[in-house]
Order: structure tokens, then sequence, then C-alpha cells
């Protein structure tokens, strides 16, 4: 049997890995009786842990969240995982996060055992930043959508358009979407009766609340496929549908979600639904992925396929046809 001090780490390892425990349960796990797990509980809120506990056959406990953070307990894993993930919150484009994010990972990498340490600092020493690759996000405003969309309140806000024109808001929050170091605001807009995506740098002034609302049906049931669908391709005056004759997986490696939605068929076919300005940009992006496919829509790009196949084989003609440049004594040509 543990000691008292270590079953009352263990114990409060379990009750922070899930949120309710039966007692009985507990007891068996820390292999005590159901009253010395009543008198470890008694400990830990005389520590300070708040812990809820209900009477019955089927009463149990559980950590309630209290004034202060806790001290969590980490498994060699979570502890790898916390640590990493701490380290991408400094090298996004999430603002206000990079001084926070540092000092908590100081903090943790001060308690970590040494084969832990030595396995965070060599990940830490291979992460390289290539360099911001979207527009800032504040962090208070991801927070604070990511609360409305939790707690299901409506928003109000000011918002800039692809053209650069203001207008205000009222929408009801779903869910956040990440893709491309972009982050995206998925909501039903009250003032246009639809549903919209936001890009959330583009919101500005205070967030205002509003009352709460009951939960819309996502279209499709998939808020990251809705907004993949919305920025890939609904923007665009060309919009297209293509069977691409190789798997989706291998396909989701080449084409970002940004760029198109990709949507199985069978094993060995997908379909993507894409979007640009011109045909002939779609046609040679298309020709470019380098698999075989069939254009169901529209027929325009079959034509401007047409067109680029023709000229890629003149192309290729004269540049079969053509003689050798000279080359001059020094390896230059002349």
């Amino acid at each position: 049997m543990l000691d008292t001090s270590a079953r009352l780490l263990r114990l409060l390892g379990l009750l922070q890995s899930r949120r309710f425990w039966p007692g009985a349960e507990l007891a068996a796990r820390l292999g005590v009786t159901p009253r010395t797990v009543r008198r470890d509980i008694d400990r830990l809120r005389s520590l300070g842990y708040p812990v809820r506990a209900s009477a019955g056959p089927a009463g149990g406990y559980a950590l309630a969240a209290g004034a202060a953070l806790p001290p969590l307990l980490l498994d060699d894993d979570e502890a790898l995982a916390v640590a990493l993930g701490l380290r991408l919150a400094t090298m996004t484009a999430v603002t206000g996060l990079e001084d926070a994010g540092l000092r908590a990972l100081a903090k943790l990498e001060q308690v970590l055992p040494t084969r832990l340490r030595r396995r965070v600092r060599g990940l830490h020493a291979a992460m390289v930043p290539l360099g911001m690759v979207g527009p800032a996000v504040d962090a208070e405003r991801l927070s604070a959508l990511a609360g409305a969309c939790r707690d299901r309140v409506r928003a109000a806000f000011a918002y800039r358009g692809n053209d650069g024109r203001r207008s205000e808001r009222d929408v009801e929050p779903h869910a956040l979407v990440c893709s491309a170091a972009r982050w995206y605001l998925l909501a039903w807009d009250c003032g246009r009766g639809d549903w919209r995506t936001f890009r959330v740098d583009r919101i500005g002034g205070r967030l205002q609340s509003g009352p709460r609302f009951l939960p819309r049906p996502i279209p499709d049931g998939d808020a990251a496929a809705y907004v993949s669908r919305a920025v890939g391709s609904d923007p665009y005056a060309v919009r297209a549908r293509v069977v691409l004759h190789a798997p989706l997986a291998r396909m989701a490696e080449r084409i970002p979600p940004l760029a198109g939605r990709l949507t199985a068929l069978a094993d060995d076919r997908c379909l993507l639904e894409t979007g640009a300005q011109a045909v002939g940009m779609l046609a040679v992006w298309i020709a470019g992925l380098g698999v075989e496919f069939e254009v169901l829509a529209p027929q325009e790009l079959a034509g401007s396929l047409e067109d680029v196949a023709a000229r890629l084989q003149r192309a290729a003609g004269r540049s079969t046809a053509a003689s050798p440049l000279p080359i001059a004594s020094d390896g230059l040509a002349g």
C-alpha cells in the first residue's frame, strides 16, 4: 500500500484525469477502503483542492474549478505534449501569448525529470520558425470568440471585408477554424439570415456580448469542411468540381484545405471543389497536380485545358526540334 503522501498524489492525479470517479472505483484503484478515500478527500480539501462529493449508490467525487489553478500532475507523454504546445504558442500568429508561453515553459522545464528535459530541449533546438505565414490574431479576441462559441452567446463586432469596407455584424458564433496560420469564425449572421465565415484578424473594435441562443445545425455537420468550401471556392469567379483519379489521402498532402475541399468517392478517387479568379489559372493548377482527372464543371474549364494542352504540345515540339546552343571554350554559352 502506498504511504499517505504518495497516495494523495496518486488520488489527485486520478481526479485530474477525468470529470467524475465513483467512490468504489477510486478505492479499488488506490487499494484502500472507501473510508480511507473519504479521509484522503478531506486532506485534499484542507490543502485547497475543491473536491465535490455526491452520496448514494452512484455517488462519487469530482475535482471542481477553484479560485486558483492547482498544480497539475502529468505523465511523461502529457508533459512532452504540453511543452511542445507551449513552444508552438510562442511561434504562431496569435499575439499576446509569447511571453506567457515562455514563462510557463520555463516553469515546466524547471521541474521536469532529467530524461524528459533532454527530450524537450532536443525538440526545441530542432524547431525553427520559418516566419509569419498569415496575419497576427490577438489572443484575447480569440479567447473571447471561443468563449462565445462555448457559451452560445451572440456577439457584435465591426468587420472589414475583402474590399476594405467596414460593417457592423451581429452573429451567433458556432466554431473557430484554423488553417495555414489563419483563424476563421463560422457564425450565423443575424442581419443577413445566413451562415458566414469571418477572418478573425479582420474583426475590429470591442466584442459586444448579447443574449444566449440555441445552436443551429452546421451545414453538412462539419465546420472545417464548410470553411474550406467558403474560403477555397465560393469567393471566386470560377468554381470547379473535378474528379481526381487518386486516393484522398494522397491528394490531401498536395492540396491545402484553403485551396479546395476534397471528398472521397472511392479508394482510388476523390472529388475536388475549388475555385480561381480566371479559368486559365485553374486549368494550369489542376494540370500541375500530376494525376489523371476529369472535369465535372464548368464546361469552360475543359476548353481551357485543351488550350493549355495544345500550347504545351507546341512548346515540346519546338524544344525537340531546336538545335543546342553552342558552348564556348570556357564552358559558357557564346
